[in-house]
């Protein structure tokens, strides 16, 4: 990373190989040509069996050198730290430990050893990214007031936009970089990474092409466009794309972490518990990824934990940090976690960057949907309907809030659409469908779904629900069944009350011609197994007025 890309100076083992004489130039030739190849292990292999290193301290920086660009930073570090103990005057051999100590995660380590570092350029780049790393905006800004324009500074720059997620910013400073500086095809790399993220796969597909038709064995830039193929398209085909490279881990490096990782991602989750937990210090979207991955097999408390120590510095950890408080405060019944989701969704909602996109809406709804303002809820849901008409999840929250808005029409055509088996299996989403049908007139629809449910409270519940909305609409058949289910799953006065009204609304239907005569019989098939006196003499009135019109009935 310090060291010159220059030919390496290296000294031959064998003392007779001077570079005057023949083959002498062998060794030498060989490992730059694994530099300029970017094979850093075959370099390290080379150095190692030559045997320089014990000989020649300049052989020991190089194989640190190229330790650390393989995304070896162990051993780059012990490389290092090995050196200063034999001779600690080396030019930059303090800078250089403190770069290892940053890619390790050890800031703290770094920065105090930067503090014995004189002034330059990599330390003032090196302390602007510790400033954000240990997210002091001060010092930040102090440093970024050092930055010059030059290449190396306006890089550093662009990387802190793009990891604050300030996207069109770190774009406005590669492309001012790649008019300045043609050659550097690698900023189109960067370029692209930034789109990907704007979720401009396209533009980003076309921007990474440039580079990848001079430099096709890349690793970051495969990666990157397999990444867009999986959000253009589909995980087999991004799958697909990876596997030029896949085997390559020899020589891949860090660069094999994040393959991993994403292969796991492009197979939806298979494999998560046996590459995520190893990766969540390495790689950052694999905590998230992780998290994501517990919530789906409803493992909240995990996926809390998880995150507990998160401070969430872009969009999509506002919005896990969200999702997980919401479960799990839902699960607990706590105010305070969902106060928490609610926060983290009103913040990305409510953001310049964010609010017109469509996960910006999503999370404005959420955070209304959690505060209870469903007409609110619809509004932002209405804006993005379009964009997710075939998502389970946007259907189900979409239908209940139509619901919660007694737009029960709309309500269910959205619920119905949903095909996910886990929401169509929830208490929830059961209870507003049959909310739905009972005020669309379909009660029979909601005494179906209730037959289909296992006994326990949520079935009792669903009970109260179709009791309670069939008796307040008038269907009164559908009503009395439900009151009597619950009569006899716990005898109470309310639910006989509740049966008696009902039998009644029955009778007066069938009176006024509403209702088949038939129906009476089921009535009175309903007052027998009730214990209550009145039972009795409701069934007489009804049996009078039969044998008054001469109707029969059993």
């Amino acid at each position: 990373m310090i060291l010159s890309r220059l030919k390496p100076a290296l000294q031959d083992s064998n003392p007779e190989k001077t570079p005057g004489r023949d083959g002498s130039g062998k060794s030498r030739s060989q490992f730059e040509d694994y530099l300029m190849k970017r094979d850093y292990m075959g370099a390290i292999t080379l150095l190692e069996f030559k045997g320089h290193l014990d000989k020649n301290p300049l052989a020991k920086q190089w194989l640190a050198y190229c330790a650390f660009h393989r995304g070896d930073y162990k051993k780059a570090l012990n490389t290092y730290q090995n050196l200063n103990k034999i001779d600690p005057d080396i030019e930059n051999l303090a800078l250089n430990i403190a770069c290892c100590y940053f890619y390790l995660g050890m800031y703290d380590e770094s920065k105090e050893i930067l503090q014995k570092v004189p002034s330059s350029g990599l330390k003032t780049r090196l302390n602007f990214h510790l400033s954000h790393k240990l997210r002091d905006e001060a010092t930040l800004m102090e440093h970024h007031q050092q930055l010059q324009d030059v290449l190396e500074d306006q890089l550093s720059l662009a990387a802190i936009h793009y990891l604050r997620a300030h996207y069109q910013e770190a774009i406005d400073i590669y492309k001012r970089l790649l008019l300045q500086n043609r050659e550097n095809i690698a900023l189109n790399v960067y370029v692209a990474l930034c789109y990907y993220k704007l979720d401009y796969y396209d533009v980003s597909q076309e921007v990474l092409g440039l580079y990848l038709n001079n430099f096709p064995d890349s690793v970051i830039a495969t990666n990157l466009k397999a990444c867009n193929i999986f959000r253009l398209y589909n995980g087999t085909a991004a799958e697909n794309e990876l596997r030029s490279i896949v085997d390559q881990s020899a020589n891949v490096g860090f660069g094999y972490d994040l393959l991993k990782h994403n292969l796991v991602v492009f197979r939806d989750g298979d494999g998560a518990m046996q590459v995520f937990p190893s990766l969540v210090d390495i790689v950052p979207e694999a905590r998230l990824n992780l998290a994501i991955h517990y919530l789906r097999n409803n493992d909240i408390k995990e996926a809390f934990e998880l995150l507990r120590y998160l401070q969430p510095a872009v969009p999509q950890e506002y919005i896990l940090k969200g999702v997980v408080n919401a479960a799990l405060g839902q699960d607990l019944n706590s105010a305070e976690h969902v106060k928490i989701a609610e926060e983290c969704f009103h913040l990305v909602g409510s953001s310049a960057s964010e609010c017109d996109t469509i996960h910006g809406r999503q999370c404005m709804a959420a955070a209304f949907f959690l505060a209870g303002q469903f007409e609110e809820v619809l509004v932002y849901l209405t804006s993005i309907k379009s964009y997710l008409h075939s998502d389970d999840t946007f259907n189900f929250n979409y239908g209940q809030a139509k619901t919660a808005c007694n737009q029960f029409k709309e309500g269910e055509e959205a619920l119905l659409l949903v095909q996910d088996p886990r929401i169509k299996s929830d208490y929830v989403y059961i209870s507003n469908l049959a909310r739905c049908y009972i005020m669309n007139k379909k009660p029979q629809n909601a005494w179906e779904l209730y037959t289909k449910m296992e006994t326990g409270p949520e079935g009792f519940n669903l009970l109260l629900l179709i009791a309670n909305d069939c008796y307040r609409m008038g269907e009164f058949w559908y009503a009395a069944k439900a009151f009597d289910s619950l009569d006899k799953i716990e005898p109470n006065p309310e639910f006989w009350e509740g049966k008696r009204g009902a039998i009644v609304g029955v009778f007066q239907g069938v009176i006024a011609q509403k209702m088949p005569v038939d129906m009476l019989g089921e009535v009175l098939q309903l007052l027998r197994s009730s214990t209550s006196n009145q039972a009795d003499q409701i069934a007489k009135v009804i049996r009078k007025w039969a044998k008054e019109k001469r109707l029969s009935i059993s």
